[in-house]
């Protein structure tokens, strides 16, 4: 027998707080300037109940049990979007860190306080590692949970990586600052917490997962085997399962598969403690998310037109991991 946990990822799409609001920092609304112009608390209100219309029907109508989250502007809107999951019954807690990024967005964790904790004192335990480029960016959130079934620590990072305005071609360098960056930390990790550390990163990395900045500087590869005979601190990158098949989390100009879920040795084991239930990876798409081309529905904002009827430009992605007992 084994404990059964559900983790999911979601770029929630310019979940921000209202207009004028007195926990905005006045650099972040100099750069947003007028595109959270008419960005109202009924809007603000219907795009919580959008989104969390989604997740209370993630893991069979049960909510997740981890939720990453990118592209929250700060710990209120967060709080809102968890105390509105309220009808599942969960014990929903909350990590979140402001990050330097110049839009103010940031990154966060959504999880069931009953089934997993965060051990005292949070300084030890909850890390922000910053993407070093000239203009302020999103980091990476590192969080050490424990399980309450057994005490075993996993190591989960949370990323959102540079986006590709302006160009893929053009903005690959931040990318790669990023996967650098992640597998720095990923080696960190395994230095200070062993060698058996159960490491695994989730997020919209902005790039698929074949490209470099994944594979040459983040080292998520696509052979398992590689990954837990190699020498170097190898992940492995659970999307390949989805990769040809017409699938997407974001499209622009097509689906591209950005966002992801990776893991490193300790998950591939024959004896490893936590593992990744086979072929349990999947994009989240629940009919009223999609349109009729099966992407999904933008709520917008932020300077682009608002549907009220819509979620996010992005899909979540689940996968359920097993503990052994």
């Amino acid at each position: 027998m084994s404990t059964q946990y559900h983790f999911a990822f979601w770029n929630l799409e310019n979940l921000f707080d209202i207009e004028g609001s007195p926990r905005r920092e006045e650099k972040v609304a100099r750069v947003i300037g007028s595109d959270i112009k008419g960005w109202t608390q009924a809007l603000l209100d219907k795009k919580i109940s959008q989104l969390s219309s989604i997740i209370r029907q993630m893991n069979s109508s049960r909510g997740p049990d981890l939720l990453g989250i990118s592209e929250a502007e700060n710990r209120f809107v967060v709080d809102l979007l968890a105390q509105s999951l309220a009808p599942l019954g969960r014990n929903y807690q909350v990590i979140h860190h402001d990050s330097p990024d110049r839009r103010g967005i940031d990154i966060a964790f959504i999880y069931d306080g009953n089934l997993l904790e965060v051990p005292e004192p949070l300084a030890d335990n909850v890390f922000s590692h910053f993407v070093l480029r000239r203009t302020a960016t999103r980091d990476i959130l590192q969080v050490t949970f424990k399980t309450k079934a057994h005490q075993r620590e996993l190591i989960v990072m949370g990323n959102h990586w540079p986006s590709r305005s302006g160009g893929e071609a053009e903005s690959d360098a931040y990318r790669a600052m990023a996967g650098e960056t992640l597998a720095y930390f990923h080696e960190r990790v395994l230095e200070v917490k062993g060698d058996a550390a159960a490491v695994i990163a989730m997020g919209d990395f902005n790039d698929e997962p074949f490209n470099t900045s994944i594979v040459d500087y983040a080292l998520g590869l696509r052979a398992a085997d590689l990954v837990v005979k190699g020498r170097n601190p190898y992940f492995l990158n659970l999307m390949w399962a989805l990769m040809g098949k017409g699938l997407g989390t974001f499209y622009f100009n097509g689906p591209n598969l950005l966002d992801q879920f990776l893991v490193n040795k300790n998950w591939l084991k024959s004896d490893s403690v936590f593992k990744i239930k086979p072929d349990s990876v999947a994009i989240v798409k629940f009919p009223a998310m999609m349109d009729k081309k099966g992407q999904p529905i933008p709520f917008g904002g932020m300077g682009k037109p608002v549907n009220q009827k819509g979620f996010s430009d992005h899909f979540p992605v689940e996968v359920i991991v097993t503990e052994a007992d």
